[in-house]
């Protein structure tokens, strides 16, 4: 299973979505802290209630290393998920990222951490703990469901979910698409002749 995971992070986001015609998409408002962060691994699913993050600190204690905390917070943007502190834990315990459908803060203190964290944005207001939530339970992040397990990919693009029960189906796919697009660039260096010949034949 770690090599189907290690073949799927050399292939960019775009291809992958292309794949599975672009319906496992999170919403294009979730982005990386930092451009060149990549994502790739099994997701461990986080419900959350806005405004209160104790399920996700229960999260970070329950998941294993190498798994990726996808966390609904309903898109809220006034309160954080999480701050350096708590996404510092995550890293210290070998999880490999964090997707959140939501804020964190501490943005400069994160970014030192060099740790993929993807989400809405940044705000400054923290988290209350009352207590509810769910864990590893089936979710819906940026407008996509994700279940336990499902591999979760994320670059500059945006994130993708590959279906757990596809995903062997939707890489044979996506590594076609790449292969495609590799050669296709290569035009770009060709006599413009060529390229209005490409163009012709495209356009019909």
């Amino acid at each position: 299973m770690t090599n189907i995971i290690s073949q799927f992070g050399k292939i960019p986001t775009p291809c992958i979505s292309d794949a599975m015609q672009g319906l496992n998409n999170m919403n294009s408002s979730i982005k990386p802290l930092k451009e060149s962060h990549k994502l790739v691994g099994r997701a461990f699913p986080v419900k959350m209630p806005v405004g209160d993050n104790r399920v996700v600190l229960q999260a970070i204690r329950e998941a294993q290393p190498g798994d990726v905390l996808v966390i609904d917070a309903k898109g809220d943007t006034y309160r954080a998920v999480a701050g350096d502190f708590v996404v510092g834990m995550a890293q210290a315990l070998g999880i490999k990222g964090l997707i959140v459908d939501g804020v964190i803060r501490d943005i400069q203190g994160i970014k030192e951490l060099d740790y993929p964290v993807f989400c809405k944005g940044t705000t400054v207001a923290a988290s209350g703990k009352a207590g509810a939530g769910e864990i590893n339970v089936p979710i819906s992040c940026g407008g996509v469901t994700v279940h336990p397990g499902d591999l979760i990919v994320g670059d500059v693009d945006g994130v993708v979910v590959v279906p757990q029960t596809k995903e062997q189906s939707i890489l044979a796919k996506a590594m076609e698409k790449m292969e495609k697009d590799q050669k296709r660039a290569t035009l770009l260096s060709s006599h413009p002749d060529e390229i209005r010949k490409y163009l012709d034949d495209l356009l019909g």
